[in-house]
C-alpha cells in the first residue's frame, strides 16, 4: 500500500513538473481578435511539423527568444516629462511634423506628410517606440507560449504586462491625452489616438497566456479594470471623440480599437453599437462604388494608406462577429467593403504599377494578411490565389501564416 502511495505521489510530482515546463494538452485559445479556431489548427499542424508553417514558426521562436532578453517597457522610462508633468501619462510626437527651418526655434512645427521626423521616435522623449515594442513582443511571447507550452515565454509576457498596465510604480495612466503632440500647436492631438491600437497586441498576448498562472486572477482583474477605464476615456474624452469623427483610416482604427477594448472589458452592448454603426459611418462614407478611398488617395502614400484603412475595416468586421453583426456581407449586392478589396487586390502583384503619384513604394506584402482573411469570408473568388504573386520568401515567414487577424 505504501509503495502504491509512493508511486502515485511520484507520478503526481512528475505531472506537476512537466506541466510547469509545457502546456500541450489544451488547444483552446481565449483570444478576442486572433481567430481561435485557426490558431488551434495551427498548433496541431506545427506538432506534425507541417512544412507550410515551419518557416513562420521558426521565425516566431527566433523573435520570442530575442524578446526574452529585452527589458520591460514603462512610460516612466522617458527622461522628458509629458505636458501634464506626470511620467505615468503616455506622450508621443507626431511623426510627420518637423521644425520650421525658417524659425530660429523651429516653432511652430510644420507638416511634411509621409516623412518621419527622426526625433519623434526618440526614447528619451517619446513613448511611441515603447508602446510598439510592448505590443509586438507581448504578442510574440504569447503566441510562442501557446504553440510550445514553454513557460519562459509566458513569464516574460506577464512581466511586460505587469510593468505597463498593473504595477503602480510603472503603469501607464489609461489615457492618451498627450499622444502625438505637435510642438508649437498643442500638447496632444486627436491623431495620437491611433497609438493606442498597439496595446491590442499586448492584450491578445495576455489572453494567450491566461492559463499559465503567470498572471494571477487579481492581476487579470486589474488588467480588465485598466481596459475599462481606458475605454471610458476613449468614448468620452473630447479629443478622442474628435478622432472618432475622422473620415479616414483614423476613424476606422478608432473603431477597431474601441470595439476591442469594449469587448475586453466586458461591455458587449457598446461593442455591438460600434459594430452596428460601422457600415454607415465608415464603409459607405469612405469607400466609393469603384472601391477607391478618396481620403486615402489624397495622401502622399495613397496605396499604403488605402491598404492600411482596408485592414482596419477588416479587423472591425472580424470583431463584430463576437456580437452577431455581419459587416462582411452588408449590402451584399453592392458591398463597398468588397469593392475596396477588389480595387486593391490587383496590386498584390509587385509587377503591377500603382498609377497615382506617391512617395516611395508601398510594401505589397501588407496585402498578405488581408488576402488571408478573405479566404474565410469571401471564398467564391479565390482571392487567396493572389498571394502567389507576393515574394515567396516573405510569404513563408510571415506571422499571419500562424495567426490572424493581427493588429497593425
Amino acid at each position: 500500500m505504501k509503495k502504491n502511495i509512493l508511486a502515485i505521489s511520484l507520478m503526481a510530482t512528475l505531472i506537476i513538473v512537466v506541466s510547469g515546463a509545457c502546456k500541450l494538452d489544451d488547444d483552446s485559445a481565449a483570444t478576442i481578435l486572433i481567430d481561435a479556431e485557426y490558431l488551434a489548427k495551427t498548433k496541431t499542424q506545427i506538432r506534425k511539423d507541417d512544412p507550410k508553417l515551419m518557416n513562420a514558426f521558426e521565425q516566431l521562436i527566433k523573435d520570442a527568444d530575442k524578446a526574452l532578453k529585452e527589458d520591460p517597457y514603462s512610460v516612466t522610462d522617458k527622461e522628458k516629462l509629458p505636458p501634464s508633468g506626470d511620467k505615468h501619462d503616455y506622450a508621443s510626437y507626431s511623426r510627420y511634423w518637423w521644425p520650421d527651418p525658417d524659425k530660429a526655434d523651429g516653432l511652430p512645427y510644420i507638416r511634411r506628410d509621409g516623412e518621419t521626423y527622426p526625433a519623434s521616435q526618440s526614447l528619451d522623449e517619446s513613448d511611441r517606440p515603447r508602446i510598439g515594442s510592448l505590443g509586438l513582443n507581448t504578442e510574440t511571447l504569447g503566441l510562442a507560449y501557446y504553440l510550445t507550452g514553454k513557460r519562459k515565454y509566458a513569464q516574460k509576457a506577464a512581466e511586460l504586462l505587469r510593468v505597463w498596465f498593473i504595477d503602480e510604480k510603472t503603469r501607464m495612466n489609461p489615457n492618451l491625452n498627450h499622444a502625438q503632440c505637435r510642438l508649437g500647436h498643442n500638447n496632444g492631438s486627436k491623431s495620437g489616438i491611433l497609438d493606442g491600437r498597439l496595446m491590442v497586441r499586448a492584450l491578445e498576448g495576455a489572453l494567450l497566456i491566461s492559463d499559465s498562472s503567470e498572471l494571477s486572477d487579481v492581476e487579470f482583474k486589474k488588467l480588465k479594470a485598466w481596459t475599462k477605464e481606458y475605454f471610458k476615456w476613449l468614448s468620452t474624452n473630447e479629443m478622442a471623440l474628435q478622432e472618432a469623427a475622422s473620415k479616414n483610416n483614423h476613424g476606422s482604427y478608432y473603431d477597431a480599437q474601441a470595439i476591442y477594448f469594449a469587448l475586453y472589458s466586458g461591455n458587449r452592448e457598446a461593442a455591438k453599437q460600434i459594430a452596428q454603426r460601422f457600415v454607415h459611418n465608415r464603409v459607405l462614407t469612405q469607400i466609393q462604388a469603384d472601391g477607391s478611398m478618396p481620403k486615402e488617395m489624397e495622401r502622399t502614400r495613397p496605396l499604403f494608406y488605402s491598404i492600411y484603412n482596408l485592414h482596419a475595416m477588416f479587423l472591425v468586421a472580424h470583431l463584430a462577429e463576437h456580437v452577431g453583426v455581419d459587416i462582411w456581407k452588408a449590402n451584399e449586392k453592392d458591398s463597398r467593403l468588397r469593392a475596396g478589396l477588389d480595387y486593391l487586390v490587383p496590386y498584390a502583384d509587385p509587377k503591377k504599377s500603382w498609377p497615382h503619384p506617391t512617395i516611395g513604394e508601398a510594401d505589397r506584402m501588407e496585402l498578405f494578411p488581408i488576402l488571408q482573411m478573405t479566404e474565410r469570408v469571401y471564398p467564391d473568388r479565390n482571392y487567396l490565389k493572389m498571394i502567389e504573386k507576393l515574394p515567396v520568401e516573405n510569404r513563408k515567414t510571415h506571422r499571419t501564416n500562424i495567426a490572424f487577424p493581427l493588429m497593425r
